[in-house]
């Protein structure tokens, strides 16, 4: 899965983050829409692979354990029927941490679309 695509998933699981298209720029990227409200350019930018607070957030929202480890970061996803865990390894620990979350969140997003589609 590609970061985009990784986004895009963890974006559905979080439910108020939007791809944005900038019509005057042709430029896109995700967002964080206040209220659900519709989609607008100045709209916040929204970046957990790279921005601590947006990965913490987004670790919050989603109940996603955290727990940093000596070779990276590890996230957990827990509910009554499932549990999976995501370590990242790298150097760069913050880093590793953040990737962990959103390939968690991205995991969650794809089990919401999958039951959107089974509705």
């Amino acid at each position: 899965m590609t970061d985009h695509e990784m986004l895009e998933m963890a974006a559905k699981a979080a439910g108020n983050v939007a791809l944005i298209h900038n019509a005057n720029t042709g430029e896109k990227y995700f967002g964080v829409v206040p209220n659900n409200k519709h989609c607008h350019e100045g709209t916040a930018r929204w970046n957990p692979l790279t921005d601590d607070g947006d990965a913490l957030r987004l670790a919050v929202k989603l109940d996603i354990e955290v727990e940093p480890v000596p070779f990276g970061g590890r996230a957990i996803v827990r509910d009554d029927d499932y549990g999976e865990q995501f370590d990242e390894e790298s150097a760069d620990r913050m880093a590793a941490t953040r990737r962990a979350i959103v390939r968690a969140a991205a995991e969650i997003g794809k089990r919401t679309a999958a039951q959107e589609v089974g509705q």
